[in-house]
């Protein structure tokens, strides 16, 4: 278990620990990280980049998920004078009309 107050890891760090996991799951020979495993190689440095800031695109992707199916449960909706209204009441508005 990781103590809460040891530094967060460095970029290398993190690199050199995520290269000993590969190695032991390449050992394993388990066959259901191959496509896991590809992606790391792919995105090698845009997924080891989180180690230099802590940051990601979370937020924005899980909005972006929210409007796209909010579009599709909103087909027909053209006037945006509606639309946006509901984006709000969406996002927003089970907070206000919970109690």
């Amino acid at each position: 278990m990781t103590n809460i107050f040891e530094q967060p890891l460095t970029k290398s760090d993190s690199q050199e620990k995520i290269r000993t996991w590969i190695k032991r799951v390449k050992r394993s020979k388990l066959k259901c990280f191959n496509d896991f495993l590809n992606t790391l190689n792919n995105w090698w440095k845009e997924i080891t980049n989180y180690f230099v800031r802590r940051e990601n695109s979370g937020f924005v992707e899980g909005f972006n998920n929210k409007l796209k199916i909010l579009k599709r449960r909103c087909y027909g909706i053209f006037d945006r004078e509606h639309f946006f209204p509901r984006i709000y009441l969406d996002l927003e508005g089970y907070r206000l009309f919970a109690g």
